[in-house]
């Protein structure tokens, strides 16, 4: 093991990266719990809510692999500040929709955003931390990252109560055009370390071409990043066939409002920041597969708690809180273990093209879900798909367990704070 000199868990560039990161998901938080409320504003029956998110997973089916690479080509820093500039413009449309239709503009304007953003984000994560603490940084960094699931919530809740659906969305906007003005900045700096250190990077078809092919060879491999996107496919469809009707049957079902639902998004966020410290640390000491595995079936438990039958049950309210707060567990203890694992499984120069492939592969298996699930609510009752989502994900753990298994890597040397820079791009 080479080591050049010993840093903190966190770097200074990480902290400000993260900081930049909280501005624009406050933003996008406030609304996102309750897109499909903002649609049934809009005169969207139940089955289009469905249509709607199925529709709005197309666009990133085409994008998220070239996101990734485009991260690999130009670095972490340099492609979140471009997909930033196209997040910012998605709120135009979403602002000034007059119909549910126009709302899929702005989810394949977002899309680009989300393409280039989210690869890059545990890539650069990843690429600042060392491998025996790598499960910790991403509990750390999740950590203080869900202050947007906190924060986010009960404000765009309240202001939707108070204001209207177009003040609050206005309001997000602010929010996240603070976070490209310092995520241009730090792209801008990169640049110049870059520059200073005579490095030039390019995108070409040539380095797309050599990095798919890669990719391919690990995915036809039949190892463990094949199995990853054969589970987790399965596993988020369960999850998209119910979890954008969740609003409507709190709101219908539990006679919650706006912001008592931007509460229960906020109850998820806090439990979820309160876990994914030790679930970093269980990941280290006790391997990826016993994370994700836990986090699984926590995640099923409080589904079960949110269908609890009869229905009547759900009169008492606090039952939404309770099953949000468990499934906030879930979701901090498998969240860092899952990055984790990722980042070990493929090499640093195809990091942010795996994790655009696990975007993409999971969109093309889930892709009808929620059309499906709306078809489901209809046909067979309001409970039916989200019984179906906490029975998946409870059997998900067996092949979990048996084949999500941390792979044998050689350490990586450390760097210093002022090499981060430069290995961001």
């Amino acid at each position: 093991m080479e080591t050049i000199k010993k840093r903190p868990l966190l770097s200074g560039l990480l902290i400000l990266f993260l900081a930049a990161m909280i501005f624009a998901n406050v933003g996008g938080s406030m609304y996102d719990g309750l897109m499909s409320l903002y649609l049934k504003e809009l005169k969207a029956g139940i089955t289009d809510i469905g249509l709607f998110f199925t529709l709005a997973q197309v666009v990133p089916l085409f994008l998220q692999i070239l996101g990734g690479w485009v991260s690999d080509s130009l670095g972490r820093l340099r492609a979140i500040a471009i997909g930033s500039i196209f997040g910012l413009l998605a709120f135009i449309p979403l602002v000034l929709a007059n119909t549910w239709q126009w709302l899929l503009v702005a989810t394949a304007v977002g899309a680009i955003a989300r393409s280039l953003v989210g690869p890059s984000f545990d890539a650069f994560i990843a690429e600042n931390s060392s491998l025996e603490n790598r499960g910790k940084v991403y509990g750390i960094s999740q950590s203080i990252f869900m202050i947007v699931a906190v924060v986010g919530p009960p404000l765009g809740g309240w202001m939707t109560g108070a204001y209207g659906f177009k003040w609050m969305l206005f309001t997000a906007g602010v929010f996240y055009a603070i976070s490209v003005v310092m995520r241009l900045s730090m792209a801008r700096d990169a640049a110049k370390t870059e520059k200073a250190n005579g490095e030039r990077k390019r995108l070409s078809f040539t380095s797309l071409k050599s990095n798919l092919a890669a990719m391919s060879a690990l995915v036809f491999s039949g190892g463990l990043i094949t199995w990853m996107l054969l589970i987790d496919g399965l596993r988020d469809s369960a999850f998209q066939l119910s979890g954008n009707l969740l609003p409507v049957y709190m709101q219908e079902f539990g006679g919650l409002n706006y912001q008592q639902i931007g509460w229960t998004t906020s109850i998820f966020g806090l439990f979820m920041m309160l876990s994914t410290i030790p679930g970093g640390w269980l990941s280290d000491k006790a391997g990826e597969r016993v994370g994700v595995a836990a986090g699984m079936l926590f995640m099923a438990l409080a589904f079960f708690i949110l269908i609890a039958s009869p229905l009547e049950v759900h009169k008492q309210q606090w039952i939404f809180y309770v099953g949000w707060a468990v499934a906030g567990l879930g979701a901090g203890i498998s969240g860092p273990a899952y990055q984790s694992l990722i980042s070990k499984a493929v090499p640093e120069k195809l990091r942010g093209l795996a994790f655009g492939l696990f975007s993409t592969s999971l969109g093309v298996i889930s892709l009808p879900a929620p059309w499906i699930g709306g078809q489901l609510w209809a046909r067979f009752g309001p409970a039916f798909p989200f019984k179906i989502t906490a029975m998946v994900i409870l059997f998900s753990v067996i092949p979990i367990w048996m084949k999500f298994k941390t792979p044998q890597t050689a350490e990586e040397p450390r760097i210093e704070d002022g090499e981060a820079a430069a290995t961001a791009g």
